[in-house]
């Protein structure tokens, strides 16, 4: 099973992904003759309280994308009032290595702007870690992510 162990930063388990334009919007432009955008690196932040893919603004902005729909979301910044965000059909690579990475060439992301002044651009939330075994070991500060 590929995988790979990470030390956890100061601010918790960071790796870097890439977030790019879904499988349909790239064979949307292929099809129209319209450049692709390169997918864009990123830091992210495992985060098993998020229930979904949560990307700073900035690199959705940056991959010119636009809203799929709406979803509401409640978190520590909203309270118990749900707030109305924008919805993002991504793509997103996680790489391993000297292994395959960790592929999905299509998946929801929410908008979310309290993550770059965190230090982070995204959270990588449930609906990727069901897809895979994470272990936080933090007796000596390793995350490991297999698939």
């Amino acid at each position: 099973m590929p995988h790979f162990t990470l030390q956890v930063a100061p601010n918790g388990p960071l790796m870097d992904a890439f977030i790019g334009v879904s499988e349909a919007k790239k064979a949307a432009l292929l099809k129209a003759n319209q450049e692709v955008p390169k997918p864009r690196q990123i830091r992210a932040l495992v985060d098993t309280g998020a229930s979904c893919l949560c990307v700073d603004p900035s690199v959705l902005k940056e991959l010119a994308l636009v809203p799929t729909g709406k979803t509401t979301v409640v978190s520590p910044t909203t309270g118990t009032q749900p707030k109305e965000v924008d919805q993002y059909d991504v793509s997103l690579v996680i790489p391993c290595g000297h292994h395959a990475p960790f592929t999905m060439e299509t998946i929801a992301a929410v908008e979310s702007e309290l993550l770059l002044p965190q230090g982070f651009h995204a959270l990588i939330g449930r609906d990727i870690l069901k897809h895979c075994l994470p272990t936080y070991n933090g007796t000596v500060d390793l995350f490991t992510l297999a698939y």
